[in-house]
Parts: structure tokens; C-alpha cells; sequence
């Protein structure tokens, strides 16, 4: 099998390549840092004796996308899972003084990314009649809360290009999972906030999150169902947290 994943130099993407990676799945990891996906790629190998593909480009970029996949030798090209896992928040502010710079971000991100490589892979599986698109969306996508206006815009773009492309794809045979996380501990809150640890510790203030561990491993679990079995739409939280905004902390 191979599986390709997106964003997968930190957090719930790192997480995905190295529990496919130890299935035995041949790899096929993105992102924009190099020098970790080189890393990765390298743990990978030694460690799980896998075959692992590293591409260094920008989701946000049409013409990266299509030159980077379309590089893919023809044996590269038979991808049985892609994990539309790159994503991010910027900013958490109202939309009456938020930042224009960051709307572009996320939605350039997390929508038109998550195009842009579906757009590329889906064609190679609809000719093979087989395949698992598995797009991490968000509680956000589900609900809204203050200051998530945009943010919670593109994942609820997620969420129903989810089901857009269940309707799509259909006839092909190819499976289509929506993961809807809610507070996972990677780099989101440090991204988020550009930085800021102290805004990024009262995130996770009094309760325990999830992990990228804890995402992956239910996307394992989604992506290794019988054939005829699948998980259309996933919603995951911590035990502490009720919806979107609602936790309960010590």
C-alpha cells in the first residue's frame, strides 16, 4: 500500500506517516521544511523498512502541487490513501479587526490546498477504481465559536467538500473520511498565535488533549476497515471537552 500525507513535518501529519509507515506502507510524505521531511523520511527507512517518497512544496501553490505529484514515477502514482492533512489556524480575532494576511492563509491552506491535491491524486484512483481520501477537518468545522469566524468558515468548507466528493466519487469505489478533531497538543496553538507560549499553554490549561498519536491512530483504524465498511464523518475530543468552546478544566 501507499499512503500519501500532507503536513507531515509536525503534529497529526508526522504522527499518520510514521503509524502507516509502521504497518509496512510505503510513504509518500509533504511539506514545506525540508530539513524535516529529510529527517522523517530517514526514521522512516531505518526504522520501519519502508520505501518513503519526500516532497518539498507549498499546498497553497497550484503549480507546486501539480509539478511536485506529477513528478511521482508511475509506481508512485498508485496511491491507496491520501491524508489531506495540511491545515492551519491563524489569529483569533473578530472579523471586524482581524487580519487580512491571515483569512488568505487559512483559506489558501486549508481549502484551496486540500483541493489542489485532491484534485491531482483522485483522478489516479478513479482510473484504478480504489482509494481512501481521508481529510482532516475540525470541530470547527461542526460548530462556530468567537474569534474562529474564518477559521471555522474552511473547515465547514471541508466539511462539506467532504461530502461533495463521497457524492463524486461514488462510482469509483473510493472511500471518503471526515476527521473532526477537537483540541489536539501539536504546533496549531503555537501557530495560531505566531508564537506566543503563553497564549498557546492556556490552550491546553487544566485538562489533557489529544495527541497527533490519538488522531492517527483513529485514522488507522478508519483506513483498515473491510472494503465494503466506511467511516464517512468522525467527530473526536478529549473526555474534558463538551463542543467546541466548553471544556472542563482542573
Amino acid at each position: 500500500m501507499i499512503a500519501l500525507i500532507t503536513g507531515a513535518t509536525s503534529g497529526i501529519g508526522k504522527a499518520c506517516a510514521q503509524k502507516f509507515a509502521q504497518r509496512g506502507c510505503d510513504v509518500i510524505i509533504t511539506g514545506r521544511r525540508n530539513d524535516r521531511l529529510q529527517s522523517l523520511q530517514k526514521e522512516l527507512e531505518e526504522k520501519y523498512n519502508v520505501k518513503v517518497k519526500s516532497l518539498n512544496f507549498d499546498v497553497r501553490s497550484w503549480e507546486q502541487t501539480k509539478e511536485n505529484l506529477n513528478s511521482l514515477p508511475q509506481e508512485w502514482q498508485n496511491i491507496d490513501i491520501l491524508v489531506n492533512n495540511a491545515g492551519l489556524a491563524a489569529g483569533k480575532d473578530p472579523i471586524q479587526s482581524a487580519l487580512l494576511d491571515d483569512w488568505q492563509q487559512m483559506i489558501d491552506t486549508d481549502v484551496k490546498g486540500l483541493l489542489y491535491v485532491s484534485r491531482i491524486v483522485l483522478p489516479w484512483m478513479c482510473s484504478r477504481k480504489k482509494g481512501h481520501v481521508i481529510n482532516i477537518c475540525s470541530i470547527a468545522g461542526k460548530e462556530v465559536y468567537a474569534g474562529g469566524s474564518v477559521y471555522c468558515a474552511v473547515k465547514h468548507a471541508v466539511d462539506a467538500i467532504s461530502k461533495g466528493m463521497r457524492i463524486d466519487c461514488l462510482p469509483y469505489n473510493i472511500k471518503v473520511t471526515n476527521i473532526c478533531p477537537g483540541a489536539v497538543e501539536t504546533e496549531f496553538s503555537m501557530v495560531r498565535f505566531k508564537g506566543d507560549k503563553e497564549k498557546n499553554d492556556a490552550t491546553y490549561q487544566g485538562f489533557t488533549p489529544l495527541t497527533g498519536e490519538d488522531i492517527a491512530d483513529t485514522i488507522i483504524y478508519c483506513a483498515y476497515l473491510p472494503a465494503h465498511v466506511n467511516i464517512n464523518d468522525l467527530v473526536i475530543m478529549p473526555t474534558a471537552q463538551a463542543n467546541s468552546g466548553l471544556f472542563f478544566r482542573q
